[in-house]
């Protein structure tokens, strides 16, 4: 992937008529993952869009990667030691033994790597300067062991060919991996995903001082895609410090749907409250962490409200939720008990397959555009409740109580939300998560306005992956929404699970699910 160019460098200008038509555009982005990028790139100007298109990679976090070495090397060390134990000393001597040792080398290995630098990313990234470190770590493990067994006189138990081979092989594998992971990092470094991708809210003079503040910083990992900005006038112009304005606030918001943004800077000055107020309340709707730039005011927040890139000071105020090793646990968690779900409900599954195709013609299974993650369009499947002819997958007429279009068993499957269940197979994909907000369809509306339109902030539901049950859903908000309160009530309860999520949280809402399927009364 192509890095975004840096300051006072000049991008490749697209031709006027590259977008000329609606089906041009949808050859662009025919890559895409769904319908949804599309539609928010129909929004933006064709400078944001050539922008957007280098940005699709999701960044790697550091933190997840370093954590990940950490544990790799942890796993290594140990594996190691145990295969030379049965190859050189197994059943001569009892493992119990040597299960001191082979347990307390690989976290001492770890804490002599640390404090030799050895879990920086700069470290990693250059495997040649720091492999020395590596290897005087490593040497200062077997040191330890060589002193404690001198002074606990129980050398004589231990095979010096196995620590020869413990040794030896240890260091080989510290170099091998070493060398591949900064073969990878360079990579990725030059793909820039191990880069925080940042964009400018605000333009002038203010944000050209703060860009060339990062640039000077050591260490700096905040990469600038563009500046976003309401003003037009000569306080915004065209570029600002190398980098070109790609438009107002509103578009950076559907622009921050097509690329993968880290997070927002804002570099209004903070005694501008109520303008910063009017920005936070349009862009708190996406999953990024946000700052506001504090290189210029002199602010009186406690130390730990503040962030630091070098010296240059921010004040965060929204963080992503649900991110770095969140993120991956939540995903492990929808794989593993969606798998089970599978298997300990594909008999019922099979049975309303079977009960659908016998009462009436046409498929089994029914999909739905919805919205997903950031506002994504996805195909959320269901059983179909339905008589086949009358479906309504773009959900222009709303489900009520007696429906004519819904089936005997539709109506039974749709109040068991039985009709829900293939949805395990859009968590396996990574569509939905099992635990989160419903995904609304994309025409879902209340009094002929479309949902969106209905609440303020609704967007913000789609922070995170919708799930299959929510916080709303077990708390008694669910099924038909035929007033604005209804939807309000819903929006609400899913800004609560995203703010608080856990987990436990997760595990609670699974368990409640099945009981507070009981409540019948709204769901038909």
């Amino acid at each position: 992937m192509a890095k975004v160019p840096k300051k006072g460098a000049v991008e490749p200008k697209i031709p006027s008529d590259a977008f000329d038509s609606a089906h041009d555009l949808e050859d662009w982005n025919s890559d895409s993952r769904n319908e949804a990028s599309r539609i928010a790139a129909g929004s933006i100007s064709k400078d944001a869009l050539n922008v957007a298109r280098r940005l699709r990679q999701k960044s790697i976090s550091h933190q997840v990667l370093i954590d990940s070495v950490r544990f790799v090397e942890l796993l290594a060390v140990f594996v190691i030691g145990l295969a030379g134990y049965f190859a050189l000393v197994y059943p001569d001597v009892a493992v119990a033994f040597y299960v001191p040792p082979l347990f307390v080398a690989p976290f001492l290995a770890s804490i002599m790597i640390q404090a030799a630098d050895g879990y920086r990313l700069h470290s990693l990234a250059n495997f040649g300067p720091r492999i020395g470190r590596i290897f005087a770590a490593w040497t200062a493990v077997f040191a330890f062991f060589a002193v404690a067994l001198f002074f606990l006189k129980v050398g004589d138990i231990y095979s010096r060919a196995f620590t020869a081979t413990w040794f030896a092989g240890g260091f080989l594998f510290f170099t091998l991996f070493r060398a591949f992971l900064s073969f990878k990092i360079r990579g990725w470094t030059k793909e820039g995903r191990l880069e925080r991708r940042a964009v400018i809210v605000g333009g002038g003079g203010a944000a050209a001082d703060l860009i060339r503040e990062l640039e000077v910083q050591p260490g700096n990992d905040i990469r600038i895609c563009g500046v976003f900005d309401d003003r037009a006038d000569d306080r915004s112009p065209a570029s600002v410090a190398g980098y070109r304005k790609l438009g107002n606030v509103n578009e950076l918001v559907d622009f921050a749907r097509v690329a993968e943004i880290d997070m927002l800077i804002v570099t209004i000055p903070l005694t501008a409250e109520k303008r910063v107020l009017e920005l936070l309340k349009k862009l708190w709707v996406l999953p990024v962490d946000i700052h506001l730039s504090a290189h210029t005011d002199k602010l009186n927040f406690q130390s730990r409200r503040y962030t630091y890139v070098g010296k240059v000071p921010f004040v965060s105020m929204l963080d992503k939720p649900i991110a770095n090793w969140k993120s991956i646990q939540k995903r492990f968690f929808d794989l593993i008990f969606a798998s089970i779900a599978l298997v300990v409900l594909s008999p019922l599954m099979l049975a309303t397959m079977f009960a659908i195709r016998w009462e009436s013609k046409g498929p089994v299974i029914f999909r739905q555009k919805r919205h997903g993650f950031k506002n994504e369009i996805i195909d959320v499947l269901k059983f179909r409740s339905m008589y086949h002819e009358m479906a309504d997958p773009d959900a222009k007429s709303v489900v009520t109580k007696g429906d004519p279009r819904v089936t005997r068993v539709g109506r039974f499957i749709r109040k068991t939300s039985i009709d829900e269940l293939p949805q395990l197979i859009n968590v396996l994909k990574g569509e939905l998560s099992l635990v989160g907000p419903r995904p609304h369809a994309v025409n879902a509306h209340t009094d002929s306005k479309l949902w969106c339109e209905v609440v303020d902030g609704y967007y913000a539901r789609h922070k995170v992956k919708p799930g299959v049950t929510g916080w709303a859903q077990i708390n008694g908000w669910r099924g038909e929404i035929d007033t604005p309160d209804k939807l309000q009530a819903r929006v609400e309860h899913d800004v609560y699970y995203i703010e608080n999520w856990s987990i436990l949280l997760d595990l609670k809402i699974l368990f409640l699910t099945p009981f507070r399927l009981l409540n019948t009364e709204n769901a038909y």
